[in-house]
């Protein structure tokens, strides 16, 4: 709006589970700090684009309105991994999610999934024209998922409602895929404090930023956009090749060394990332196991940018937690991970980095208890695993877990003694500083 002075768009801002945010923003009008922190930071500004915030939790008729509204062109999503309620091994929506059954039933919907047919599903009959669908998540060809699940829950409406609803779909509604690419911590008291100083204004929902910002959008929209590249987002035909970047080896570094931090008592990535033996098993993994099996976008140069995510990561002015970033594993580790396991595996090599930070996620599982693992698979991840636990016991246990490793992947007999062998350095008996000292020879000595 800022760049092209046209005002006619405006976010309604929809929480899911928590209605932390909608609660934050609604006395301040909407209105929010964006402060970056870091070298190159700019000053802090008030964004003035969010017009309605609705608890989606309370409120589920209003946003299926809301959605079902001619004067609504745009949904975005940024729900992360787990809220698509899609099972990551066939990547079809979860019919037998207790939520998504409710809300395929009738009731007031309560997933995202659930909201967004029901507002299609008025639309279709009020006659309000074509919309677009829009996932901003870390997954990949989300645009495509995202176009799956949605008809997965219409195809399994009555028939009466089913047919119609899918033949409008098709005719009225696109999927782009996305890649967005900033690190957005939760903010600290001590951020809101210092905003509070910067502004001399209290604002309860401000948000704080590292300097880079990537935004890079698939052009399909059904129903028009907001001029966005003026903004500096990148508009491509080759959406897949940026989401594989960012996925292999930004997001997969980013676990990586949360669930290494975890193992080693380090509360911040930038912690994480400040270990010797940490920093080189990331870069080494990016450079010899994620790039190789990877096609990279034309205006990438990829060295340069495994660079760049070490050096973010470093930043301390974000004070990412290990265990934010650790959270649902479940979730993101066949994704961020996995894929260059099997990548390296299908070109004769070793995924032996890739396996490390695999290795470190189990340690993760198997060390923290079901009360305290923040995980949507918590309660099955830890029925999987025995009593006992060494890396004779979890291994098996959970490259057995189908939730997340497939058959083939868990059968092959190099990948299991890698986890074998990183998970019994991980999982030393001495303390951290030995530990930290049994990973940092094998991974000085390659």
């Amino acid at each position: 709006m800022l760049a092209t002075g046209d005002q006619q768009w405006g976010i309604v801002g929809v929480t899911q589970r928590s209605d932390t945010v909608a609660r934050q923003l609604a006395p301040q009008d909407g209105l929010f700090t964006v402060a970056e922190r870091g070298e190159g930071a700019a000053p802090a500004r008030v964004v003035a684009s969010i017009v309605e915030t609705i608890s989606g939790r309370d409120n589920p008729e209003l946003v299926v309105e809301r959605i079902g509204a001619a004067a609504t062109k745009i949904i975005t999503l940024t729900i992360t991994e787990k809220g698509y309620r899609f099972d990551p091994q066939t990547r079809t929506l979860d019919l037998a999610d207790p939520e998504i059954q409710a809300d395929v039933a009738g009731g007031a919907p309560r997933t995202a999934v659930g909201q967004i047919v029901r507002g299609l599903q008025q639309r279709a009959r009020t006659g309000a024209g074509a919309i677009t669908v829009l996932s901003c998540d870390n997954l990949p060809a989300n645009g495509e998922l995202t176009s799956t699940l949605v008809r997965d829950f219409a195809g399994a409406l009555p028939a009466g409602e089913r047919e119609d609803l899918l033949a409008w779909i098709d005719s009225n509604a696109t999927f782009p895929s996305t890649m967005v690419d900033r690190m957005v911590p939760a903010p600290t008291e001590g951020d809101l404090t210092a905003v509070e100083h910067e502004l001399g204004l209290r604002d309860e929902a401000a948000v704080v930023a590292e300097p880079f910002k990537q935004w890079v959008i698939e052009d399909d929209f059904a129903a028009g956009r907001p001029r966005w590249e003026d903004a500096d987002a990148l508009f491509s035909t080759d959406v897949a090749a940026w989401e594989s970047a960012k996925l292999r080896l930004l997001n997969a570094s980013h676990s990586m060394l949360a669930y290494l931090g975890l193992a080693a008592g380090k509360a911040t990535i930038s912690d994480a990332v400040g270990v010797e033996a940490f920093r080189t098993a990331c870069r080494r993994m990016m450079l010899e196991e994620a790039l190789p099996s990877i096609t990279l976008p034309a205006e990438l140069d990829g060295h340069q940018y495994c660079e760049e995510v070490l050096r973010r990561f470093a930043n301390p002015a974000l004070g990412h937690t290990t265990a934010k970033v650790g959270s649902d594993g479940s979730q993101k580790v066949g994704l961020r991970l996995l894929t260059t396991v099997r990548g390296t595996l299908d070109a004769g090599r070793e995924p032996k980095w890739a396996a490390l930070a695999v290795a470190a996620w189990m340690h993760h599982v198997a060390t923290t208890p079901e009360t305290g693992l923040s995980d949507p698979l918590a309660k099955e991840l830890q029925a999987a695993l025995p009593g006992t636990r060494t890396a004779e016991t979890v291994v098996p246990g959970l490259l057995g877990f189908r939730a997340v490793v497939d058959p083939h992947l868990a059968g092959d007999e190099g990948f299991r003694n890698l986890l074998l062998r990183w998970y019994r350095i991980i999982d030393n008996n001495g303390t951290i500083d030995n530990r930290l000292t049994g990973l940092g020879n094998e991974v000085n000595h390659g």
